[in-house]
């Protein structure tokens, strides 16, 4: 079976979230079950500075403005196709926006770009090339859909992966006249959103199935309070919706290999995590003593909860628990957090930006890790907070409450607590959460159990890869009817 995935982002190329983390990991955990996958990706100047030879598979005299190439390259072992359209990707910044964090006007363009691209792969225009199935991701890809329905690649299976219903790519009508589509497509089945042009969207009508990276969040968007606008197209199509939870690269994020880490360790040896801890508190000058290290690694915004966290730090240093936090986002949650590590030097601690490595360390190396986000398709952060001991703290919503198992009495009685879960969103949940996980961890025999049956959780991508291709031959079987 041959599926072509289209994405903005793939680790380890290009990263500003989980979406890459997924899109690089699910081609290797398919390869093992019979299932060949190459993605298709934007020629961002990091991606094209990760080959040297140059192989052009296919050549666009005028794709969007400027002559654009596809290239067919392996790069740490996922096999690619890469846009070469230097007039839209060879620039400064971001993936979506300048060095200022200020999206490019032209992003309507530089992804209807991708997504042709994309449409055309499937309509046989490499030659030698023709996938069975396409996989579209987020709205800078869901393009590739409508223009498979609309083009030669009509009659291809087709899917669409939501990861964030939030960003939906929502563009003036202006636009639909240089998309070069039919004039039957700017309509309610087709790519109109409100009077405009919905990327997102016309992915979603698209689409033969739609995945979303959680069961929970599945059932979530269909309504209108997680739904964003969305959920009336979503119910319509809700016998075509699947939730598949999101798994992580077991073989990157693994407590027992990891070079981030000082020290290495298994569920086994728990107390080879002292030296991560010190580690830890070193780099955010925190006090050495006893106390629960509670960390958090995210970004900072309304929909992660940081707000929420910025309201509670004075109570969560008065549980006797000490604060970490790498992240940045808000420049007004950023000014908190700075506030209340400098009212509370030595129980609470920030590091503003992000570093790969010592978000590896503070999972290493935190009793830990709060998680309350409002909203939350699948979540990563808590799969390697499993992997690592690091004890996940987190809002009973989307792919957080279908991955952990609150520390209640039952629970704990039966040997199968992972974490603590909270709801609703608020300070107060979230603080008696923390007063919960300092209670346990007052208990080391209490803390140590439920940090090896987090430790034993699977969190591969196995059972999730094989949901995939049940639902890629599922889609095959649709075709063949």
């Amino acid at each position: 079976m041959q599926v072509l995935s289209v994405t903005p982002e793939i680790f380890p190329l290009i990263k500003t979230g989980g979406l890459a983390d997924v899109t690089g990991a699910l081609p290797i955990a398919l390869a093992a079950k019979g299932v060949t996958m190459r993605t298709l990706v934007p020629g961002f100047p990091v991606v094209m500075g990760a080959f040297k030879k140059k192989k052009a598979v296919y050549q666009y005299p005028l794709l969007q403005g400027g002559k654009a190439a596809v290239h067919a390259v392996q790069v740490a072992g996922l096999d690619l196709f890469v846009l070469d359209a230097p007039h839209l990707f060879d620039r400064p910044g971001g993936p979506y926006g300048n060095a200022s964090g200020a999206d490019w006007p032209d992003n309507w363009r530089r992804f209807a770009a991708l997504s042709q691209a994309g449409a055309d792969i499937a309509g046989g225009a490499i030659s030698g090339y023709l996938p069975d199935i396409v996989h579209a991701h987020d709205w800078q890809s869901a393009m590739t859909l409508a223009y498979m329905r609309y083009g030669k690649a009509v009659g291809t299976p087709s899917m669409m992966t939501v990861h964030n219903l939030a960003f939906q790519g929502q563009f003036g009508a202006g636009i639909f006249g240089e998309l070069g589509l039919p004039a039957a497509a700017m309509a309610l089945d087709g790519v109109e959103y409100y009077g405009g042009v919905g990327f997102l969207k016309a992915g979603l009508q698209a689409a033969w199935a739609i995945t979303t990276v959680s069961p929970t969040y599945a059932q979530e968007i269909r309504s209108p309070e997680f739904g964003m606008g969305l959920d009336g197209l979503i119910n319509m199509r809700s016998s075509d919706l699947h939730g598949i939870v999101n798994g992580i690269d077991t073989s990157i994020w693994d407590p027992a290999t990891d070079k981030h880490l000082v020290s290495t360790y298994t569920a086994e040896t728990l107390k080879a995590r002292a030296p991560n801890r010190a580690a830890v508190e070193d780099r955010f000058g925190l006090d050495r003593d006893g106390s629960p290290i509670v960390c958090v690694v995210s970004r900072l915004t309304w929909q992660k909860g940081m707000d929420i966290l910025a309201t509670v730090v004075d109570g969560i240093v008065a549980t006797g628990a000490r604060l970490a936090v790498l992240g940045s986002g808000d420049a007004g949650l950023e000014g908190a957090l700075l506030a209340a590590a400098a009212r509370h030097r030595g129980r609470i601690g920030v590091v503003v930006g992000y570093d790969e490595g010592l978000s590896h360390t503070m999972q290493g190396g935190c009793d830990a890790i709060v998680i309350p986000s409002r909203f939350e398709p699948c979540g990563l952060t808590q799969l390697y907070g499993l992997r690592y001991g690091c004890v996940p703290i987190v809002a009973r919503t989307g792919g957080l409450a279908d991955t952990i198992i609150d520390a209640n009495e039952a629970a704990f009685a039966a040997g199968v607590a992972t974490g603590f879960q909270f709801a609703p969103s608020n300070g107060g949940a979230l603080l008696h959460a923390i007063r919960r996980l300092a209670d346990a961890h007052a208990s080391p025999a209490i803390f140590e159990t439920i940090q090896r049956q987090g430790m034993k959780t699977d969190v591969s991508w196995d059972r999730s890869a094989e949901k995939y291709v049940e639902l890629y031959r599922l889609l095959l079987s649709k075709r063949v009817a």
